[in-house]
């Protein structure tokens, strides 16, 4: 006989969940507010959030400010995240399934090592990066920002877990049958994972779009600065009013919040899925 869950247990989980929703959406109403009032109005008190008057001012100062030029922003973040997307599946599917199904010598230890890059800090691989660019003198270019976010280990591990969960039987029988390595990971392996390939893209995506500091120090081209770059500096240098420094940061945000919001059940579905085994 199962046991049933308490009324109480259930309801105070539930008010932890709204409450922590509610924590989180705050910053981000506040943010909206502060867009579309005008700088007259007093933001700091709640009661004018939801109230007249309402403008689109700031968020037209900042796309059609002379100093911004946020539409190739949008498309140089775009171009970059959807490219560094793609190519860490790609890879990142291969080796997922080399460790995962194919014998070699030194597995164990090249995982290892795959495993320690996770514990690498970021900031202490910019200045190696740097130099290393600045050499074969690909600094200012596309290929700067894509090329170091392909190594990406925790897709790696996400990856190979999944795999590892799906049954043997079927990459026998495809042996069997002549498949090589390459159709089997691409004809079956990678169709049986959609929830993890679609939850990693996205979350990929989102890295690559948030992504400041490597940008930053690479990138001064302007016609290659991407928006998280460009935003922020141009925030800065040349936006005074809260009202334009919260529009600046809204045309940063949400994009990538419209993209959480419609592909979140892929998120949760692939990161549950990667722990399932049979």
């Amino acid at each position: 006989m199962q046991k049933k869950t308490g009324f109480l247990p259930k309801l105070f989980v539930n008010a932890a969940a709204y409450g922590l929703c509610l924590l989180w959406l705050i910053p981000i109403v506040w943010m909206a507010v502060v867009t579309f009032k005008p700088e007259s109005v007093d933001t700091t008190k709640i009661r004018n959030w939801f109230v007249p008057p309402f403008t689109m001012e700031n968020i037209e100062a900042v796309l059609h400010h002379p100093q911004a030029d946020v539409f190739r922003w949008i498309l140089n973040s775009t171009i970059i995240a959807t490219i560094t997307t793609v190519c860490v599946l790609l890879i990142c599917t291969l080796a997922a399934f080399a460790f995962s199904q194919i014998r070699f010598a030194g597995k164990t230890a090249v995982f290892l090592l795959v495993m320690i890059g996770m514990m690498i800090p970021r900031e202490a691989t910019l200045i190696p990066l740097y130099t290393q660019f600045q050499s074969i003198g690909l600094l200012n270019t596309r290929f700067s920002l894509i090329v170091p976010a392909i190594a990406t280990p925790f897709a790696v591990i996400i990856l190979k877990s999944f795999f590892d969960g799906l049954p043997s039987a079927l990459f026998e029988a495809a042996k069997i049958d002549g498949c090589g390595w390459l159709r089997i990971c691409f004809g079956i392996a990678a169709p049986l994972s959609k929830s993890a390939l679609s939850s990693l893209a996205i979350l990929i995506f989102m890295q690559s779009w948030n992504d400041f500091l490597w940008p930053f120090i690479s990138i001064t081209e302007p016609d290659l600065v991407t928006i998280p770059v460009g935003l922020p500096v141009f925030r800065s240098q040349y936006l005074t009013g809260m009202g334009l420094t919260m529009a600046a940061g809204a045309l940063l945000a949400f994009p990538i919040i419209i993209v959480f919001i419609i592909f979140q059940k892929y998120i949760v579905k692939g990161v549950a899925s990667a722990g399932i085994k049979g």
